[in-house]
């Protein structure tokens, strides 16, 4: 690896994404890019802000499903896993030695570095179509938050009895023109402010949801819960019931998904071992979530029962106390902006890589034109960047609103993503930098725990296609309302 002087002078020309940018000597690392100063908590609160997003509230829902045994132990399994499987991966963040080793940027340097060229692109079709898929879930879930809003104070001021449905397009609109702007972020490194008011927000309704679903218990107006689940008869078939348990499995794959980014999130700690400090981050933020998860998921199904909606925050009306169900679906959708761009980020830095790559010279594509620049804060604007970012949050929010079905997006989701990026590719990578031998008792427990989880990814994903073929049954694009 190069030394400073090998490529600077008193200042460079480096950045990621292949987009130009002039950084003083003490601005970049060993390997000529921006200095990482990332740190556990850093890394900690980009997981925090990934990992409870929109799946939080359909964990009532899920346990609604699951039971009172089932479902804890689905969360505690999903959250073991995700967390084992996150520290093979951050071994494999260098390579060929988890400390020593040449860095790998993305996730996709990871598996090219680790298992070959085809399965790098497998993992790269994998990867993109999974963000591409979850700002389209962000942006329906805040939608559904903006119009929970509206609705609420429509019954406050108008009564019970009005007429308050309100469309989700609108909204949608609004939350793809405020991604627009924030789209011109131009990288990871600059997120962390965002990140870290994002995972306040995540806390703020998640417990507000919890408080609520608490009072509702105290209260006495509760649901009917059981050990299974809802139960097979005159409402559930037998047929339905497995339909919606594997949607819940889905749902709760969907809450763990965030090793899709750890790369990029692990690429942003300061060196040397990133990736210890990576596993502390992972341990600390899938803890954390888990154990909002658990106290959302079992408390509201112990307010709603059999009953829990799909969005935990909607099952308790728009009446009163209206100002705390407003102030959590702010919360909510604060958070979902910072996380879709947490999210964004890994599929942008790709497609400007490829562009800059292929057009290196076009000052189109890597030219950055100074836009402020202060003491204090100093910003900068790419028009490539700002073009087809713009075009990707307008396909984005066209797509949020032709098919807002919210709870199978999530399921479906959870499927696409769980099984190739939490545990197929860790695994495979895993074994290949350790060099373990087939059929050892290590190789074939690894082997085992990937083929368990595969099943568990195919029953989501047909449990979700089975209830998107429900709802297009009834369903009238761009004609949502709430």
């Amino acid at each position: 690896m190069s030394e400073k002087g090998d490529f600077c002078g008193e200042s460079c020309e480096v950045g990621s994404a292949g987009v130009k940018e002039r950084y003083t000597e003490e601005e970049v690392d060993d390997a000529g890019r921006p200095r990482r100063t990332g740190t556990v908590w850093t890394a900690s609160a980009h997981i925090i802000t990934a990992v409870i997003g929109s799946g939080v509230l359909s964990l009532a829902w899920a346990m609604a499903q699951l039971g009172w045994i089932a479902g804890p132990t689905t969360l505690f399994i999903f959250a073991l896993v995700t967390v084992y499987t996150s520290t093979l991966l951050a071994d494999c963040y260098r390579s060929p030695d988890p400390v020593f080793g040449k860095r790998n940027y993305t996730y996709m340097d990871t598996v090219r570095a680790n298992l070959g060229r085809t399965k790098t692109w497998i993992c790269g079709f994998t990867q993109y179509l999974n963000l591409f898929g979850i700002t389209i879930g962000y942006t329906i879930t805040a939608s559904i938050s903006m119009a929970a809003i509206k609705k609420s104070n429509c019954y406050h001021r108008k009564g019970h009895k009005a007429s308050c449905e309100t469309s989700d397009n609108p909204f949608m609109i609004a939350f793809g023109i405020l991604q627009i702007f924030l789209s011109q972020i131009p990288n990871f490194h600059k997120l962390s402010w965002l990140s870290i008011v994002a995972a306040f927000m995540s806390f703020a309704y998640s417990l507000t949801g919890v408080g609520l679903a608490i009072a509702k218990v105290i209260s006495g107006n509760t649901g009917k819960t059981s050990i299974n689940g809802e139960e097979i008869g005159v409402d559930l078939t037998e047929a339905r019931k497995v339909w919606t348990t594997f949607r819940a499995l889905g749902d709760i794959a969907f809450a763990y998904s965030y090793s899709l980014i750890l790369i990029e999130i692990q690429d942003t700690l300061r060196s040397p071992a990133e990736n210890k400090a990576m596993k502390k981050a992972s341990i600390i933020g899938v803890s954390t979530t888990t154990v909002f998860y658990i106290l959302c998921g079992c408390f509201g199904y112990a307010a709603f029962g059999k009953h829990a909606p799909g969005n935990m925050l909607t099952g308790f009306g728009f009446y009163e106390p209206f100002w705390l169900v407003d102030f959590a679906n702010v919360c909510i959708v604060v958070h979902l902006v910072g996380a879709f761009q947490v999210f964004c980020q890994p599929l942008y830095a790709a497609v400007e890589s490829w562009t800059s790559g292929k057009w290196p010279n076009a000052k189109f594509m890597t030219r950055e034109y100074p836009m402020i620049d202060t003491q204090y804060f100093k910003y900068k604007i790419n028009i490539f960047r700002l073009i087809w970012r713009t075009i990707f949050v307008a396909i984005v929010t066209v797509l949020a609103m032709s098919m807002p079905f919210f709870n199978d997006i999530l399921a479906l989701l959870g499927a696409i993503g769980f099984w190739p990026l939490t545990v197929y590719f860790p695994v495979e990578m895993y074994i290949s930098q350790k060099k373990i031998r087939p059929f050892t008792t290590k190789w074939t427990m690894l082997q085992i725990l990937n083929f368990i989880c595969l099943l568990v990814s195919l029953a989501a994903a047909c449990g979700s296609i089975q209830g998107m073929a429900e709802d297009l049954h009834v369903y009238k694009p761009f004609k949502s309302k709430q």
